[in-house]
């Protein structure tokens, strides 16, 4: 059996290792320390934006974060992409709340700038103003920044940007993760960087940040003994998970480079193939990091489906997913609002995410072509 081909697995640059030391050397091991404030200050950096930045242990947990500061409640509703990964979506019923969800539009898979109005206006014929909107870069793809935040701002309702798989991707030439009122980032071991895992909260101003890294230490009030007058959370990034994403930060640019590299290599691969489309940017407007590289697959055109393509691949030891299932799909959200027509529906029934890993050699991306090729050569006989 040939070597694991994984979708997207942690890729080190080298460095990371002497931060570690160094946090062990100091004993700054606790969840505080040098580390951690120069992590902050690498991504507010890269993020070139008046923005300040919580390190925290999750990009779940920065969500959690940014609809508690934002004032988010017991049964308000907060409207959120329906095509996306569940942790968009759980932290709205850790505060109480209920999410509305929306499909996407099928140009960049995220959050329908018209669906998005329909959910408000219906919302607010209600009664139920939403309390704040979720929007997701899918894979690394900028949702549509324009429209969606001056629905935002026109009926004022805050905008988190879920940029958990977007770091480094671009709208317009500015960051992804400072466009909303609060954004998200996540370094999980699968992501373009990693700090095994943690996440982070992009907020507009220090009193945000300082909100956030007060509740996520547990919210201990400024006295000598331990005393509370809010709920907190254990929700602070460590000084040694911090020491690999100062490592990682080194080696950014270079890793976004490999993943659109891959992502050209399978925009060149099915090029000639019928009924195969692979996710692109549709202008010039949209820099993505392609986090991930997905394909979707017309099954009339092509002659097989995604699930067939799947464990072709699988049986040759080579990892692909199903895009995201929609969380109005799901059961545990099959009771909440939903607007729009079928197109997140039809992008899981139809979709495949490939190996994109920033370490993924040539050998590799040769045995991925191979599989394929195989793969669509014995469906033509």
């Amino acid at each position: 059996m040939n070597a694991k081909i994984w979708l997207s697995s942690p890729h080190m640059g080298g460095t990371e290792l002497d931060y570690i030391h160094e946090a062990f050397e100091q004993n700054w091991v606790a969840p505080l320390g040098p580390n951690v404030n120069s992590f902050e200050d690498d991504l507010k950096t890269y993020l070139n934006e008046n923005v300040e930045v919580a390190a925290l242990s999750a990009g779940t947990a920065a969500l959690h974060l940014a609809l508690i500061i934002l004032g988010v409640k017991y049964d308000d509703e907060v409207i959120c992409q329906s095509f996306t990964f569940s942790a968009s979506a759980n932290p709205i019923t850790y505060v109480g709340a209920k999410p509305v969800f929306v499909d996407s539009e099928p140009e960049t898979w995220n959050m329908c700038p018209k669906a998005l109005e329909t959910a408000i206006n219906d919302r607010i014929t209600k009664g139920k103003k939403p309390k704040a909107i979720i929007v997701v870069h899918l894979y690394g793809m900028p949702a549509k920044l324009n429209e969606i935040t001056e629905i935002a701002n026109r009926y004022e309702i805050p905008l988190i940007e879920d940029a958990a798989e977007a770091l480094g991707s671009t709208f317009k030439g500015q960051k992804c993760g400072t466009f909303g009122e609060m954004s998200i980032l996540s370094f999980n071991g699968n992501k373009i960087i990693t700090t095994s895992g943690g996440g982070a909260l992009v907020c507009k101003t220090k009193e945000q940040k300082d909100k956030a890294v007060f509740l996520s230490t547990q919210a201990r009030d400024n006295a000598p003994h331990y005393q509370h007058s809010e709920i907190g959370y254990n929700y602070r990034m460590s000084n040694i998970s911090a020491g690999i994403g100062r490592g990682q930060m080194k080696v950014l640019n270079d890793r976004i480079e490999a993943r659109r590299k891959n992502h050209q290599f399978y925009l060149n691969m099915f090029e000639n193939f019928e009924g195969v489309t692979v996710f692109n940017e549709p202008n010039s407007d949209y820099f993505s990091n392609h986090w991930l590289s997905a394909i979707v697959i017309d099954e009339e055109k092509a002659g097989f489906n995604r699930e067939q393509l799947r464990l072709a691949l699988d049986q040759e030891n080579i990892e692909s997913r199903p895009l995201w299932k929609p969380m109005h799909l799901q059961p545990i959200f099959e009771s909440a609002p939903y607007f729009g027509g079928n197109v997140a529906e039809e992008l899981f029934k139809n979709g495949l995410c490939l190996p994109s890993g920033s370490n993924l050699n040539e050998e590799d991306l040769e045995r991925i072509k191979n599989v394929i090729l195989s793969f669509k050569k014995s469906n033509e006989n």
